[in-house]
């Protein structure tokens, strides 16, 4: 795992499509801890109606799946590069894992949510706290999920965020009045471990080895 604090988007992105290119079958597995500036990202399914006003934020189309969404400081993001061939997982297997450890997260903060079966992501009743995007190339996965911890929402509003017009965000600190992010982090990233199984789980800060 690298936990790796605020990098700028277009960068992170280059290093995944990068690390999954040179990557071999002997490659150990990573998760990529970080947080983004103010950023949207429009996914490959994304349509413009759906950014309605994003002002000075910049805006990236991406490959990913999904549409549109917001990073910023005190959301965690979290990258999943995962060699799916070698495990003989499906990408609908990863989802399941990714939501679900979301979920056990939560619960631990002792906060309720669950997936949706017709909108990838994890909610908290009708709010939104946590959304999904990924991409597969060579087997292998690179993006991953954004868990909203404790941000500014108000870029969620200039948007119809993953293309549900209305739709309301919610994030960790409307339900938990202290909620580190570092520590959210360690709990997340040991959540993915149990559902990934046997992920190398060395902790290590920053790119290099």
């Amino acid at each position: 795992m690298r936990s790796l604090g605020q990098q700028p988007y277009l960068e992170t992105w280059e290093a995944m499509k990068s690390f999954t290119a040179d990557r071999s079958d002997s490659t150990n597995d990573e998760l990529w801890c970080l947080e983004h500036p103010r950023v949207y990202t429009q996914g490959q399914a994304g349509k413009a109606e759906h950014i309605l006003a994003p002002g000075d934020i910049p805006v990236i189309p991406v490959d990913r799946g999904g549409q549109v969404t917001y990073h910023g400081p005190g959301q965690l993001v979290v990258y999943l590069m995962i060699n799916l061939s070698r495990r003989k997982m499906g990408v609908r297997a990863l989802v399941d894992v990714i939501e679900q450890s979301l979920v056990r997260t939560l619960a631990e903060l002792g906060i309720t949510a669950e997936p949706r079966p017709d909108a990838p992501g994890v909610y908290v009743g009708d709010a939104k706290i946590a959304s999904l995007g990924l991409r597969v190339r060579r087997g292998c996965s690179f993006h991953g999920l954004a868990l909203n911890v404790h941000m500014d929402m108000e870029p969620f509003r200039r948007i119809n965020p993953c293309g549900y017009a209305g739709l309301a965000m919610c994030q960790v600190s409307d339900f938990v009045a202290t909620a580190p992010i570092d520590d959210i982090e360690k709990r997340l990233a040991a959540q993915l471990v149990v559902g990934l199984g046997d992920i190398a789980v060395s902790y290590r800060e920053g790119w290099g080895n």
